[in-house]
């Protein structure tokens, strides 16, 4: 008889243990909404806009620095023809000349046939150069890194052939590097702009699910959950919707870049081709390219957190005020 009311107490241990089981908590911000949604097109169409812009001032820069590379390393000297002279024998004298200077590596004589290539566009074919005062050419590679006195050349130049006239380029170069810093300059104003929209974007996407779930927000602070708890929750939200966003758009742009690399590279020697390589370049990045993109993935997605967290945090601030003193009711921005 004393064991029955002992199996009674046992059989209701578990159920006892049973009800008193925590249901598991829901998240804070709903997972999936057409909020987060829109707000992850909206992050990745400005990933795809900084990324594609990064990688556009990344391509022209590299493109100026290739010319730059490419005329810095020759001189050209032009000789002006003229009835007293013998215009290949002053050819031969200037490059020999020139070649006498220190920084100089070698000399080539852009012979007739090159020269009526030269002006086959304006001309046409079967140009003939001795009937025409066509002036001619003579190509000095020089060493960059130690070039040699243009201007004592020059003189020499002028006392030896009184008709030749020596062009370093240089007017071009400065003009290939002024070109060069305005586009990095337009190009880092449109990131800045693009960063700018996405933060404030952000903002508002933040203070519209604050709103939807403000309730939830001042309970959880009102019974001592701490401010930087709530923010966690926000931040984690965000964070997970700014990467999948900033992948997508970085990824868009990549790509962009690699079929437009491909498409250069399988229609090279079209007017097409010729034509988009003369305006924008190649439209080859490099890994430097790649893991500008990546890294601008990597801002976006922190821009995005941080402002978060620091909006989560303005609005629970506002949340003390108004419970301190419901008067500053009217005094606070709207929400």
């Amino acid at each position: 008889m004393t064991d029955a009311p002992q199996e009674t107490a046992q059989d209701a241990q578990p159920a006892r243990r049973l009800e008193m089981r925590v249901r598991p908590t829901a998240p804070i911000v709903p997972p999936s909404n057409v909020s987060g949604n829109a707000l992850m097109l909206v992050i990745a169409i400005m990933a795809f806009l900084a990324c594609l812009t990064f990688g556009a001032v990344n391509m022209v820069r590299a493109t100026a620095a290739s010319w730059q590379s490419q005329i810095s390393r020759e001189v050209t000297i032009q000789i002006k023809p003229d009835d007293a002279l013998d215009m290949e024998q002053a050819l031969k004298d200037v490059r020999d000349l020139a070649l006498t200077f220190s920084g100089t590596r070698d000399g080539t004589i852009v012979d007739k046939a090159a020269t009526a290539r030269l002006l086959e566009p304006w001309l046409g074919e079967g140009l003939n150069i001795d009937e025409l005062p066509v002036p001619r050419l003579v190509i000095v590679t020089i060493n960059e890194q130690s070039p040699p006195d243009f201007a004592a050349m020059r003189v020499a130049l002028a006392e030896k052939v009184p008709t030749a006239f020596l062009d370093d380029h240089r007017t071009w170069v400065d003009r290939l590097v002024a070109m060069a810093r305005t586009t990095a300059f337009i190009g880092t104003g449109v990131l800045v702009l693009v960063f700018s929209a996405m933060v404030l974007t952000v903002v508002f996407a933040t203070r519209g699910a604050l709103s939807g779930n403000r309730h939830i927000v001042e309970v959880l602070h009102f019974v001592g959950a701490e401010a930087g708890f709530v923010a966690s929750e926000f931040q984690k939200h965000f964070l997970k919707i700014s990467l999948k966003g900033s992948v997508a758009g970085g990824f868009l742009a990549a790509l962009f870049f690699a079929v437009a690399s491909f498409w250069q590279g399988r229609s090279i020697a079209t007017p097409q081709s010729d034509q988009a390589t003369a305006l924008f370049g190649t439209f080859s990045m490099g890994l430097t390219g790649y893991l500008g993109i990546a890294a601008t993935i990597v801002v976006i997605a922190v821009l995005t957190t941080l402002t978060a967290r620091f909006t989560v945090m303005r609005t629970i601030h506002e949340i003390d005020l108004i419970r301190s003193d419901p008067s500053r009711t009217d005094q606070l921005p709207d929400q």
